[in-house]
């Protein structure tokens, strides 16, 4: 019996998709192939749902304050929240909690959280991913992305029938690494807590005991790196017959280290009627072609530009100088801004995180360094340590760029420069969170060159001074070829 009962679903909603629903979702997997419409589209086929579940996904009523909303009303506030959306039976956003319809367990949760109002990803998410359509989400960094498909997803599993012995969890959240899908399952604990869902986090890096014993217990919600994921499911400790709502986050992330095909491996043990959510802070037209094949008829939504844009709340200060005076910078810069406020200092590889660190602690100053070859054990003390405020300087590498929700980094200085303007709008989107203020330095060099013009767009969209030697390095110099510099596939599979 349903454990949601103020909402009824949609009956037919399960049989909506179409052939190319998903990764694998062939018809040898799920039934015959889909024929074509007059217009040579593909027709939905009829799946076959053999011993699959009907399940409900459509739990979305709109209230009488958004209802009455007039189109002219609706359209002032996306323009005001800078919300487009594209996708046909749009719903209308939402101005407050009340309005999404969320039962009072999750609206205590977030009375408790101290939110005052939905922000513009939530304010047009929620209503979208409550219907049960596949939904993507373009959103900057600190946006509230997370909660956008938490909470929606706590609602759907309260309306699924309660895990039987041996079964799989019903929300699988697939993060590209180790830091955010903790920091997702942090939320996932605090707001599913009071309806009773269990959810763990699935990682390598550290002993599978402890996650064996929570898959075998039966968790509703899975949050899990692709790779230790397949290793559980080929152990027979999972299996994801039961799972109906499946949420990609930092998808352009996943593909760009590479995970593409361990996606398409997970994916194609899901069934075919999921409700797919597929979310990034950034969107190369290269990801986009490949959203195509996993979704079906979804809706999108972008907040700001879907132009690759920096957050308005971040100061940004590029200097032009030489790789030899880099050091020396940074020490100086240090004893103009510590004040005792989170430092985040990025570097391009491990050997040279590592050297800066020992150099930062010959010369006093409190530093802890985090990437990819540190013990999961180590990586967790050295967030602690910098969380608590003992070390307030950490260098990292592009581990720490996504997924650190990391609350007061008030600074980020690029002590390299990324291989990726994508790269540089993570980095920097670590600071100016949540509604603050933040500060992003970055030492720019002629080996750099390469970025200046596209750099300089990103410093103007986001009303920046540009430096006199950035600018003529941004006349003399072509940008790189690409999708703003988008690296090879599998060229980051060590920083998972």
């Amino acid at each position: 019996m349903s454990r949601y009962d103020s909402r009824t679903g949609d009956s037919t909603s399960y049989r909506d998709r179409r052939s190319d629903s998903g990764f694998g979702g062939g018809a040898s997997a799920y039934g015959t192939s889909a024929k074509k419409d007059n217009d040579g589209n593909e027709s939905p086929r009829k799946l076959d749902l053999d011993g699959l579940t009907p399940f409900e996904k459509n739990f979305y009523v709109e209230s009488p304050a958004v209802a009455g909303m007039t189109d002219a009303e609706v359209e002032e506030y996306r323009k005001l929240r800078e919300i487009t959306v594209e996708g046909r039976d749009i719903p209308k956003p939402v101005k407050s909690f009340r309005d999404v319809g969320f039962p009072e367990y999750v609206l205590e949760e977030i009375k408790k959280a101290g939110f005052t109002e939905p922000t513009p990803i939530q304010s047009q998410g929620w209503p979208m991913a409550m219907k049960g359509r596949d939904l993507i989400g373009i959103a900057e960094t600190g946006s509230g992305k997370t909660l956008s498909y938490l909470l929606p997803a706590i609602v759907h599993v309260n309306a699924q029938p309660i895990l039987a012995h041996g079964d799989g969890p019903i929300v699988l959240v697939l993060a590209p690494t180790r830091e955010l899908a903790v920091q997702i399952q942090q939320e996932a604990s605090k707001f599913g807590s009071s309806s009773k869902i269990k959810s763990t986090c699935i990682y390598g890096g550290v002993p599978k005991g402890p996650q064996v014993r929570d898959l075998q217990k039966g968790v509703e919600i899975v949050i899990a790196t692709p790779g230790r994921l397949i290793d559980m499911m080929e152990s027979n400790n999972t299996n994801l017959r039961r799972v109906t709502y499946l949420v990609l986050d930092e998808a352009d992330r996943m593909l760009d280290m590479g995970f593409d095909p361990q996606i398409r491996k997970i994916v194609s043990h899901i069934r075919p009627d999921r409700q797919t959510l597929y979310w990034s802070a950034t969107w190369p037209k290269e990801v986009e072609q490949l959203s195509k094949k996993f979704l079906y008829n979804p809706y999108k939504v972008i907040i700001g530009s879907s132009d690759l844009k920096a957050n308005r709340a971040i100061r940004q200060i590029v200097d032009v100088i030489s790789e030899s005076q880099k050091y020396n910078k940074l020490v100086k810069l240090l004893e103009d801004i510590m004040d005792g406020s989170r430092i985040l200092v990025f570097l391009d590889t491990k050997k040279g995180c590592d050297q800066i660190t020992r150099q930062l602690r010959m010369d006093g100053w409190p530093a802890l360094s985090i990437h990819g070859d540190k013990s999961q054990a180590e990586r967790d003390w050295v967030l602690s340590e910098f969380r608590s405020g003992k070390s307030p300087i950490m260098t990292a590498t592009d581990v720490a760029a996504r997924g650190l929700d990391v609350k007061d980094v008030k600074y980020v200085i690029n002590y390299d420069f990324p291989g990726s303007l994508e790269d540089y709008v993570h980095r920097i989107g670590r600071t100016g969170r949540a509604g603050a203020k933040g500060t992003a330095y970055t030492f720019f060099t002629v080996a750099n060159a390469r970025f200046a013009k596209e750099l300089i767009n990103i410093l103007e969209e986001a009303g920046q001074k540009v430096s006199p030697e950035l600018a003529s390095m941004g006349r003399t110099t072509a940008p790189p070829s690409g999708l703003g510099g988008f690296r090879d596939r599998g060229s980051r599979r060590g920083w998972s």
